[in-house]
């Protein structure tokens, strides 16, 4: 199974020939497109949002959103995997689809825990920057040794949260992921931590796209999958700070 982080590609640029500067992908390009999905999940998780508190905060009012957006963006996402030269098209229909997902569990998580929402949105975007500044310093490289273990520790994650899933339908609830636990929160700790790794990969892969000069569409790809890495983050940090504030 093909993963939407390029860096679990084997070998993403061997079937692409060298082409012109202005007909090839480029790291400037990569950061506008970024920008462009980042709007586009924005504007209908905004939208979602204002029905969510509309409604009077009534998590009803919100589920069809929540459920087109996760079947839509599990739909783009695949699609743009699967056939990278639709990304111009898929890529910025999985981030609408991502926003409405994102906008009705945005709101329920904050009429739960008022502030947890900005709290999650500043920690997202600043380890996104941090991790950049660590990779344009060097002191993160992405190794082949580096590569493989975040890969490794990424597909065993979500073969967890598969199972929890699995396991869910036959009531069975894995206490270390959805409860509040010192071990729970210390789990997510970690996926938190393996999520915000996850942008070296797509980094790179951004970096050596743009040196191997591949085709113009490939930042569409470049910036999905480092949507794909910023959205796992921010859920994944909602999560976490859901769990401590439930503590208190």
């Amino acid at each position: 199974m093909r993963s939407s982080n390029p860096a679990l590609i084997s070998n993403p640029f061997s079937n692409f020939g060298l082409l012109g500067e202005t007909d090839s992908m480029t790291i400037g390009g990569t950061v506008n497109k970024t920008g462009i999905l980042l709007l586009l999940v924005l504007l209908p998780a905004a939208f979602v949002w204002q029905q969510f508190y509309s409604a009077g905060q009534n998590p009803a009012a919100v589920q069809s959103w929540m459920l087109i957006g996760m079947i839509g963006g599990l739909i783009f996402s695949l699609a743009t995997i699967f056939k990278m030269t639709w990304a111009p098209i898929t890529a910025p229909l999985y981030a609408i689809m991502q926003g409405l997902f994102l906008g009705g569990i945005s709101g329920i998580f904050e009429h739960s825990y008022p502030g947890i929402v900005m709290q999650a949105v500043s920690l997202s975007i600043s380890t996104l920057l941090v991790m950049l500044a660590a990779y344009q310093a060097g002191w993160v490289r992405a190794t082949e040794r580096f590569k493989w273990g975040v890969i490794a520790a990424t597909g065993g994650i979500a073969v967890v949260y598969l199972v929890s899933m699995v396991l869910g339908l036959f009531g069975i609830h894995l206490s270390f992921i959805t409860g509040n636990s010192f071990f729970s929160i210390l789990f997510s700790c970690f996926v938190v931590a393996i999520a915000a790794l996850n942008f070296v990969l797509d980094f790179d892969f951004i970096e050596q796209g743009s040196r191997a000069r591949v085709p113009k569409y490939m930042e569409w790809y470049g910036a999905f999958a480092l949507m794909v890495t910023l959205i796992w983050l921010y859920i994944e940090i909602l999560r976490l700070l859901s769990k401590i504030n439930s503590r208190r």
